[in-house]
């Protein structure tokens, strides 16, 4: 569903990305998970039509995105990061500007208004000024506008970014449920997200991509590296303060708490 080949940028003097290719099959839960700085970010805006390669392709159902962007975005539900939203709108109505935007119109934006709303668990919400939501609410504002066109794809840049540990819990559980019925893109530095959510992870380390498997076969790829030329994930995670060192993920498990909104226990920031 998502063909990347040979692709590369170049800001400047700064080699972003580095002949990196990969495929995402239809259904498939895929972690894009390296520091920051890695490419992440660059990586996924050529995917999604919002910035040209330097060299290489990507293709989406096939298409060429820079061949045909719009036909491409169609298909595709973009969380950038950083998450920008409209704070001083409503909630419905910055959905209906999105909706809008996207074409919709009448009944059709209505029910694609309401199944936003209730995917993104966000019933309740609807009046309410979005820059009087939390931080984990916003992140699900962020989600329901990916969602109001129903694609088959979503790609998420850092989705659980500056939220707290009960909110990444949440967030995780929502990812998975999505991933039930959609082809998911999203990008991190926690492992722990990653693992428990992926079904596949793609290692991006100085712009090139240096591992591409189950998080088994990924530890186990840069541990046997018998020429040296892969960086172990400690190496590659270094500079990551939630990075600690473990002698094996694939034991690792995500703690469940009691159930908790993502958005915490208050409404206002």
């Amino acid at each position: 569903m998502i063909e990347v080949r040979d692709l590369v940028k170049h800001y400047g003097h700064v080699q972003a990305l580095q002949g990196v290719s990969f495929e995402v099959r239809p259904g498939e839960v895929v972690g894009l998970l390296g520091p920051n700085g890695a490419g992440k970010s660059t990586a996924m805006r050529i995917v999604t039509g919002f910035l040209a390669p330097t060299a290489g392709q990507a293709l989406v159902d096939g298409v060429e995105v820079v061949d045909d962007p719009l036909a491409c975005q169609q298909k595709i539900g973009y969380l950038p990061e950083g998450n920008p939203l409209y704070l001083d709108m409503r909630l419905r109505e910055a959905l209906r500007f999105v909706a809008t935007a996207r074409g919709l119109r009448g009944a059709e934006r209505g029910r694609a208004i309401g199944g936003a709303v209730s995917d993104a668990g966000l019933q309740g919400k609807e009046h309410q000024l979005i820059g009087s939501l939390s931080r984990g609410y916003r992140q699900r504002v962020g989600l329901a506008m990916a969602l109001l066109h129903r694609p088959p794809i979503l790609v998420l840049d850092e989705p659980s970014s500056g939220l707290d540990p009960n909110q990444q819990i949440e967030m995780r559980r929502f990812l998975r449920s999505l991933g039930s019925s959609r082809t998911i893109v999203f990008s991190s530095h926690i492992l722990p997200e990653v693992e428990a959510v992926c079904d596949r992870i793609l290692v991006i380390h100085q712009g090139k991509l240096v591992a591409d498997g189950t998080v088994e076969e990924v530890c186990r790829s840069c541990a046997e590296d018998p020429r040296g030329e892969l960086p172990t994930l400690e190496e590659a995670f270094a500079d990551l303060t939630d990075y600690a060192p473990r002698e094996s993920l694939s034991g690792a498990e995500v703690d469940e708490v009691a159930p908790a909104e993502m958005g915490g226990d208050h409404d206002v920031a």
